[in-house]
Order: C-alpha cells, then sequence, then structure tokens
C-alpha cells in the first residue's frame, strides 16, 4: 500500500492535461513562453508585415502574413493583482496609442509541465490572441468565430501554445484563444470571500474567478469580433480536457447563456465528475467540498480570524490577498486539486444536473474523446516515479478506488494477463471507466435537446508529443494527442504521414463547418450522422486511412454495459 501511495500521489502531478501535465521542476527543458510561441499563431505563415485593428479598449496593431492576421497578448479584462486577486474580472483600462500585439501574453501562475510549460508566478495573464483571415483569404463576409478554452487539469497550460492558421486559412474562422487563473488564483472558495466578505464590491460567491474570465472573454468577443472579421452572432465555445469541463460549466453557466451558439467539448465529458481516480480532482466540486479546501489553506498560510487577530471575514481576505504567488502555488502542489465550484454564484448546478434536467441552452454540441485516454496519464505515473506499473500495482490500484467486491469484477473483466503490460491495463481500465462512458453519458443526455455530434479520436499511430520521454507502452490515441490535427502546436510533432495528414485536414473541415452551421458533414468527407438520444452507442471515429474515419459502437469498444452496472 505505500507504493500505492506513492504511485497514487505521483499521479496527482500527472492529472493535468492538454498542454502538460504539471509537476513540480524535475529537469524537463522548457523554452521561454515569448520564445516557445511567438509566431505559433500563426503557425508557419511567415510574417509580411503589420496591421492595426480598432478594439474597444484601443487600437493593437499585429502581424500579416499571407493567409492570417495574427494578434496577440490583447488584455480582455485588468490585471488581477492586488485588491483585484479573487474578484470578478474588472474593465481594462483603455489606451489611445496603437499597442504592440505582436507577441504573446504572460503565461497565468502555474507550475513547471510534464509537457514543457515554463513556470509562472504572473497574475497579470488576462490576454487573448486573435487569428484571423488575411492576404487573399480575407473577405468581406463576417467569419464564424471560435473561442478556444485552453486545457491542463485547471492549473496549467496557456493560450499561446495553439496556432489556429489551419482552422482560419482552411475553416474560414476567425480563432480566439485566452488565458484564464488557474489553480487556486482561479478558483480558491472561502467565506471570506463571498459576498459582503469580499469588501462589498462584488456579490458573487468565490471559487469561480477562472470561468468568470471565459465569460468576460466571451464578453470582449461580442463587443470585438466584428472589428476582427468575425460574426458575433455565430461564436463556437470549444476546449479540450479542462477546457472541455469549462464548455459544460458553460452550459450550465446563468452568465454564459447567449454568449455563444454552439459548443465543442473534447475530453472533457459534463458526466464525469466522481470518476478521476487519482486524489487532486480538478473536476467540478461542491461548493462545502471547496471551501473546506479553502479554508485548510488560509490555515496553512496562517490567514485566520484568530491569527489575523480580527474576527471580520475582511481581515482574512486581506491576509490571504498579501500573500506571495510562490507560497499559494508551493502549499497546493503547484495549484492541484483546484476546479469549478457547483452551487450558487456563477454555477448554481453541476454540469450533470444541467444536462440531466434540461436547463441548458439549445445549442447544437459536438463532443467526444480519443480511444486511449488514459494512456497520457500512465505515462505521467511512470514519469514521476521512475517506475513501470507491475501486476501488483494493478491490482492495489483497482482496489484502491473500487473496493474489494467491485474490484474482483473489474479484475474479471480486465485480467491483466489479457494486456502487453501492467500499464496497458490500468490504462485500458481508466480509460473506459473515467472517460468513455461518461463521454456517452453526456452524448445521450445532450441528444435528448439539442443536435449532438459524438467522436471518438482513434489514430493508434498518432504522434507521441515532442518532450516528454516516451513511456514503456505505445501511447496510440492518447489523451491530447488529437490537438495537433486541429493546431499548430509546438509541443507536438504534428501529423507525420500523408494518412495523417488527410485525417487532419477532415477534422479541420468538421470542425470549421460545425462552427459555420451546427452540421459538420459536408462533401468530400464522410457524412457525420446525429448522435441518437437516449440509447444511442454509435459515434464518428476518427481515424487515418482509406475508411478510416467510419461509425463505431462506443458502448461495445470500452465496456459501457459492464460499467453502468458496475457503477449504477
Amino acid at each position: 500500500m505505500r507504493r500505492l501511495a506513492s504511485l497514487a500521489a505521483a499521479a496527482t502531478l500527472a492529472m493535468s492535461t492538454s498542454l502538460g501535465l504539471v509537476g513540480c521542476g524535475d529537469g524537463l527543458a522548457t523554452a521561454h513562453a515569448e520564445d516557445r510561441v511567438n509566431a505559433a499563431p500563426a503557425g508557419g505563415d511567415q510574417a509580411v508585415g503589420t496591421t492595426e485593428v480598432g478594439t474597444d479598449a484601443g487600437p493593437v496593431v499585429g502581424t500579416v502574413g499571407r493567409a492570417v492576421r495574427t494578434f496577440q497578448g490583447i488584455p480582455y479584462a485588468a490585471p488581477p493583482v492586488g485588491e483585484l486577486r479573487w474578484r470578478s474580472p474588472q474593465p481594462v483600462a483603455p489606451w489611445s496609442a496603437p499597442r504592440d500585439a505582436t507577441r504573446p501574453g504572460p503565461t497565468c501562475a502555474q507550475s513547471v509541465g510534464f509537457m514543457g510549460d515554463r513556470p509562472s508566478d504572473n497574475e497579470d495573464c488576462l490576454y487573448l490572441n486573435v487569428t484571423a483571415p488575411g492576404g487573399q483569404t480575407a473577405a468581406t463576409t463576417p467569419r464564424p468565430v471560435l473561442v478556444w478554452i485552453h486545457g491542463g487539469g485547471f492549473y496549467s497550460g496557456s493560450s499561446d501554445l495553439y496556432g489556429a492558421r489551419q482552422l482560419v486559412e482552411q475553416g474560414g474562422l476567425v480563432v480566439v484563444t485566452l488565458n484564464y487563473r488557474l489553480g487556486v488564483l482561479g478558483f480558491l472558495a472561502h467565506p471570506a470571500l463571498n459576498g459582503t466578505g469580499n469588501g462589498g464590491q462584488d456579490q458573487r460567491l468565490s471559487g469561480n474567478y477562472g470561468l468568470e474570465d471565459q465569460q468576460a472573454a466571451l464578453r470582449w468577443v461580442r463587443r470585438n469580433a466584428a472589428a476582427f472579421g468575425g460574426d458575433p452572432s455565430n461564436v463556437t465555445v470549444a476546449g479540450e480536457s479542462a477546457g472541455g469541463a469549462s464548455t459544460c460549466a458553460h452550459l450550465a453557466a446563468p452568465g454564459s447563456a447567449g454568449l455563444f451558439q454552439r459548443a465543442i467539448i473534447q475530453s472533457g465529458p459534463c458526466t464525469m465528475a466522481g470518476r478521476w481516480p487519482y486524489p487532486g480532482d480538478w473536476l467540478p466540486r461542491p461548493r462545502a467540498t471547496a471551501e473546506k479546501a479553502g479554508q485548510t489553506l488560509s490555515s496553512a498560510v496562517g490567514c485566520t480570524s484568530r491569527s489575523t487577530k480580527d474576527p471580520a471575514a475582511a481581515s482574512v481576505a486581506a491576509c490571504l490577498r498579501r500573500q506571495p504567488v510562490a507560497g499559494l502555488l508551493a502549499v497546493t502542489a503547484g495549484g492541484q486539486g483546484y476546479g469549478p465550484v457547483v452551487g450558487g454564484g456563477v454555477l448554481p448546478v453541476s454540469p450533470t444536473e444541467a444536462l440531466t434536467s434540461g436547463r441548458f441552452p439549445r445549442v447544437p454540441v459536438m463532443q467526444g474523446t480519443t480511444r486511449q485516454e488514459h494512456r497520457t496519464f500512465v505515462a505521467g505515473e511512470e514519469f514521476y516515479t521512475r517506475h513501470e506499473a507491475t501486476s501488483v500495482d494493478y491490482t492495489a490500484t483497482i482496489a484502491a478506488v473500487f473496493g474489494p467486491t467491485k474490484a474482483a469484477r473489474v479484475f474479471a473483466r480486465y485480467p491483466v494477463k489479457d494486456y502487453p503490460s501492467p500499464s496497458l491495463a490500468l490504462a485500458a481500465v481508466w480509460t473506459d471507466y473515467t472517460w468513455a462512458a461518461p463521454a456517452l453519458d453526456t452524448s445521450r443526455l445532450l441528444a435528448r435537446q439539442v443536435p449532438t455530434y459524438a467522436y471518438e479520436f482513434a489514430d493508434d499511430g498518432a504522434p507521441w508529443a515532442s518532450q516528454p520521454p516516451r513511456p514503456s507502452f505505445p501511447t496510440g490515441a492518447a489523451h491530447a494527442s488529437e490537438l495537433q490535427y486541429l493546431f499548430d502546436n509546438a509541443q507536438y510533432t504534428g501529423p507525420l504521414t500523408m494518412d495523417q495528414q488527410r485525417l487532419s485536414d477532415e477534422m479541420v473541415g468538421y470542425w470549421s463547418r460545425f462552427a459555420r452551421t451546427g452540421d459538420p458533414s459536408g462533401p468530400g468527407a464522410p457524412t457525420w450522422a446525429p448522435f441518437t438520444p437516449s440509447t444511442g452507442t454509435t459515434v464518428l471515429a476518427l481515424a487515418p486511412g482509406a475508411n478510416g474515419t467510419a461509425p463505431v459502437d462506443l458502448a461495445r469498444e470500452h465496456n459501457y454495459d459492464f460499467w453502468r452496472s458496475l457503477t449504477g
């Protein structure tokens, strides 16, 4: 059990997603954020000049390439520093002189990443990037807008990693990527930060500052999209992993209603809460649980009514706001275990409750997962522990999560001897239980109310990430591996074969058509049928090669009926 405990602790370091499984600095090579991504949004589209666009706060100067225009580091809210820490985002101060928008803004505070993310202690980070048609691809007709929310377990990642050239040049979109507050700075819930205890300036309940940042960015898009050639009445909110979970939250959040007309949820099923198999759960949590964690944090840094010698909540809030970022990251393992807070305020009900009750906006939704999601996280465990899982680890881990009775049924359905290694056995269990089953549940609930298009990214030969060493097992269609088929991403090599490049083009077409019309199907691509409500099990598998993209029975492929009988 000691080995299990150490593995589980290490696994929390590997829980973050998309563009960095964040850990504590472990010698991974990293690049300075500006050097890493300065040209990323143009995605290799060589800059040939600059261009100026007026926003509602002031003019910005970006770069012009042969096919796209790129604007980086545009502030969409005031820096949330000092007295604005743990407050709703405030309007940015306007400017009159043209502002340089040729380099990305700072990354929000976080620790070093498994995928190579650079650590940051910067709270002044509420910036976004816009990639818009330019050159010969420019047109007078307003383009659909895709607003991308990055993943990272709500405690890592950044917007500047997502070069959107393909979605803009091939797909005809305007793409906006944004930073939002992460970890303890983005999702701390504490009674001292609620209502009048929050200085009387903000009556919202605490805990969802990161989601509020995203809402502020969506409002910025509504006000400014037209200036960049976008259509503010045709906005798709999209994201992967924590970004997908964020998109689910916006379906449930009353304050997000009307800010988007479609939604794309990648590897963040709305019904996934409660299935994370490691400590440090990043999924939506009840307010009571979140506030208890917040009070534990405030005690750890010496901010209590007793320590401040003042019973007023305002003094505790002031004490918390004086704490250095580095100290807050240190006592929260880099911000792990902080995510959306359910109950009142920004998120009155959970995404699961919203979908079950049918109380969410009537917008088309595309959503799905990857075929071998959890191999990314098992790879993270292996990296941080320097240990390949054994049969003993497999048995102990499954028993610890499910208890002896249910574990026996899992062992019978997933015998370790049937897999090339215990690591792959673990990845199969967690992929099916944590990702695939909730994905199918989510699609069924959505399809009862809105057009729903479900997929599974299924390229078993998808390239592994650039920086982390390869694990001891094939990574397959692992968590986040589909991103390189949609974006130019410095953390992945991108498609390597002609078949993979054709799949990338196909996916860019599906995503772009969905953003434009709410239906991903179109000429030259396999038809993507809407998901069948209530009892459906068929989704579109996205894979390279002749007939690679085709319908697949997700329930059969991932033992859905077994998990439903086990978990109820």
